[in-house]
């Protein structure tokens, strides 16, 4: 019996009565899991604040950002949510130790279901609207967000990863406490950052590990220095910024047949005369990492003056070396 796989992008079927992972009819619409998990938001009292939606006007309580869900699914859901809090509790070197498919999954969910809730919320506007146009999303976008929903249903569904890893995942040690929960996404590229107990994961969610390739060099720099907070929000800022400016599709090769999906992805490579990556423009960038160092007062106008290069507290501009961590005097 071949294998039953779902793929909501292709007619843009969302609605409360369908599982978002597996495309199963639900009895009710109470059947739902919660995008951020209850330990989460009961450890940092979020149910009743407010996370703000991709259109930067609406938002919603972080207690009913919800996904319509299958018992079966809830279960495996469940099952890897004890998996990643043991981790989580325990800090970075157990963070380290998780397998990479199963972190993207916990990252996915997140991701998943805020881009979930953002286009349920564009398609109840459309159909308010008089005369309104009928929601919908470009083949582009729609290819890649089903490439990614079909990735996620590696939780239920026996699927084989091959060659790159499909995704940048990178991890390191932050001098943040158990006190701090500090989550950013940006569902339209699939970008990812949190800040929790003394570690810090960043993802590009379907760039075949481009973006991280293409910050290898600081990577390196980074090792297993603990970073100030500052310092992890401008690598936050370095990576969604070359997730943007990356400018070809991940390639892949997908073959399913009666047992198993098998996803085969190919390293990201300049063609002749033809970049990976749109040019890099500092005047830009300084605008993306004046929305990560707003916490610091930090703003465009104080970030850069062209034509010199962005301030940065990872590089020195001059000699490129690393900036030691305890050596900026700004608030933790």
């Amino acid at each position: 019996m071949p294998l039953s796989l779902f793929n909501p992008f292709e007619t843009l079927h969302f609605n409360n009565t369908t599982c978002f992972l597996t495309g199963e009819d639900l009895l009710s619409t109470d059947e739902k899991i919660s995008i951020f998990p209850e330990w989460i938001l009961n450890r940092f009292s979020l149910k009743e604040k407010r996370f703000k939606m991709l259109d930067q006007v609406t938002s919603i309580q972080y207690g009913e950002l919800k996904l319509p869900c299958s018992p079966q699914v809830k279960k495996a859901f469940d099952e890897l949510e004890t998996e990643i809090k043991g981790a989580i509790e325990s800090g970075y070197d157990d963070v380290k130790k998780i397998p990479e498919e199963r972190l993207f999954l916990w990252i996915g969910k997140f991701i998943y279901g805020v881009l979930y809730n953002d286009i349920i919320l564009e398609i109840s506007r459309s159909a308010k609207r008089p005369n309104a146009k009928e929601f919908s999303l470009s083949p582009y976008l729609k290819q890649r967000f089903a490439k990614f929903h079909l990735m996620l249903q590696s939780l239920v569904v026996p699927m084989e990863f091959k060659g790159v890893k499909p995704w940048s995942i990178e991890i390191v040690q932050l001098k943040y406490s158990k006190d701090v929960f500090n989550y950013k996404d940006e569902p339209t590229n699939l970008n990812f950052s949190l800040g929790m107990n003394g570690f810090g994961i960043i993802a590009c969610l379907q760039d075949n590990g481009a973006v991280a390739k293409k910050e290898k060099n600081i990577l390196e720099k980074i090792g297993e220095k603990i970073l100030h907070p500052i310092q992890f929000e401008e690598l936050a800022a370095r990576f969604l910024y070359s997730n943007y400016l990356l400018k070809k599709a991940a390639r892949n090769n997908i073959e399913v047949d009666d047992e198993k999906v098998i996803i085969e992805s190919f390293p990201q490579e300049e063609d002749l005369g033809d970049p990976l990556f749109a040019p890099w423009d500092d005047d830009m960038f300084a605008q993306v990492l004046a929305g990560y160092w707003e916490p610091w007062g930090f703003e465009k106008k104080g970030i850069i003056t062209l034509p010199d290069s962005p301030l940065s507290f990872l590089e020195n501009d001059f000699t490129q070396k690393f900036i030691e961590p305890e050596s900026i005097e700004l608030p933790y």
